[in-house]
């Protein structure tokens, strides 16, 4: 697989182009050498992100929005033929273009602590706090409600939303198990169904009990039991009318973004 170096400079975070720049990498039988040179905002911080570009040349992507430090990174690359991406200018461009004013030009403004921000940090906590059934007391406060038998990555895809904004809690479908009383209330919360194919749900759940060093002459890896466990979450979710999700093949991205889908939907008025 060939090999190259790729240098992410960043005068924030540098979160943005170092998801820009695996997004674009996947599309390439390549492995990328990674060098991270965020938080750069002033000459001394570029000067050591210049002599790293110097000692690796290769690829370079950056995100600064100061003109003087922008240009002389550009400038540097130029002057040793080092390829120089500006990832964002085309969009902030076709922003400015649109809304007929110039960008204003301040570093790391996605991370202010405004109150989207804390807006984020309280999904987080409410995600925790209602992870696998935790907390069911104030569930009428939820976006989103993920329902599923265990191992359909119910914890992960409410982390995921809640890093972007959303509350979510997810409860777990146990066999003999009643589902808490409040879900009978709920009007708010949009409720979500998670599935996973019997065999991969199976694999899964093996693995799980080999990192407990725990024996898998149980229910909870057999094969009848575990098709009938998600048959019968099939049928609660179909009762219930609650939209459903295979997560089979799915990563947690996709999943949080068809369930980001499916609110925009209900906000609309497009679905119940």
């Amino acid at each position: 697989m060939k090999q190259f170096h790729l240098h992410l400079v960043s005068d924030a975070t540098g979160e943005t182009i170092n998801s820009v720049a695996r997004a674009c990498v996947i599309q390439f039988d390549v492995r990328p050498i990674e060098h991270f040179w965020n938080l750069v905002r002033t000459e001394r911080q570029l000067d050591m992100a210049l002599e790293g570009i110097a000692d690796h040349p290769g690829l370079v992507m950056f995100t600064l929005v100061d003109e003087k430090l922008r240009r002389r990174l550009q400038d540097f690359c130029r002057e040793r033929q080092v390829p120089c991406i500006p990832v964002l200018d085309p969009l902030i461009n076709a922003l400015a273009a649109f809304l007929g004013e110039e960008s204003q030009r301040q570093p790391g403004r996605q991370h202010a602590l405004d109150a989207e921000y804390f807006g984020r940090m309280d999904a987080m906590d409410f995600a925790l706090a209602h992870d696998d059934g935790q907390a069911n007391w104030n569930l009428h406060e939820a976006d989103v409600i993920l329902m599923g038998v265990s191992r359909t990555s119910k914890t992960p895809t409410s982390i995921y939303l809640a890093n972007r904004g959303i509350k979510a809690a997810n409860i777990p479908i146990v066999p003999g198990v009643a589902l808490p009383a409040e879900i009978d209330k709920l009007t708010r919360p949009l409720i979500v169904g998670l599935i996973k194919d019997a065999d991969s749900l199976i694999e899964i759940r093996r693995n799980r009990l080999k990192l407990l060093n725990q024996t898998e002459n149980s229910d909870y890896v057999d094969p009848e039991v575990v098709r009938a466990e998600l048959l019968e979450a099939r049928r609660l979710f179909t009762k219930r009318g609650w939209p459903v999700i295979n997560v089979t093949r799915r990563s947690i991205e996709e999943t949080a973004a068809e369930i980001m889908m499916l609110l925009a939907r209900r906000q609309t008025g497009d679905m119940p």
